[in-house]
């Protein structure tokens, strides 16, 4: 037990990288949030509308709503598992459209991450030159 808590100690030389990571996350909460509300209101219609598309084509691939958001949360964040996908041709566009928004939801939160992490970089340089 002596030597976790010895190695558990040694952990303390990154709390400078953990305490920008905080401030990094502190500086970027607000779009992070609006993001994720976004995000959500992104995957009820994207459940909403492959449901509409699909059901009449696939009514047991898309049996409810609730299927079609199970289909929505795969497609939006990953590619897919391919046990469901659209076989009509307005379920393929609107899969393209939801494709295409899916990239954009999580490139635009990793940018402003990366952006107030090097934000927090800068003001903890800023901070050791003024000392």
């Amino acid at each position: 037990r002596l030597f976790r808590l010895i190695r558990l100690l040694k952990l303390a030389r990154y709390n400078t990288a953990a305490d920008r990571f905080y401030r990094a996350f502190s500086l970027a909460r607000e779009e992070i949030i609006l993001l994720l509300i976004t995000m959500m209101i992104i995957l009820y219609v994207a459940g909403v509308g492959i449901y509409y598309f699909e059901h009449d084509a696939q009514p047991e691939a898309f049996a409810s709503i609730f299927h079609g958001l199970w289909w929505a949360v795969s497609t939006l964040t990953t590619v897919g598992y391919g046990d469901v996908y659209p076989i009509t041709i307005g379920g393929k566009v609107f899969t393209f459209v939801i494709l295409v928004l899916g990239l954009g939801v999580i490139a635009i939160p990793a940018g402003l991450f990366a952006s107030a992490l090097s934000r927090a970089k800068e003001d903890d340089l800023m901070q050791k030159e003024i000392k």
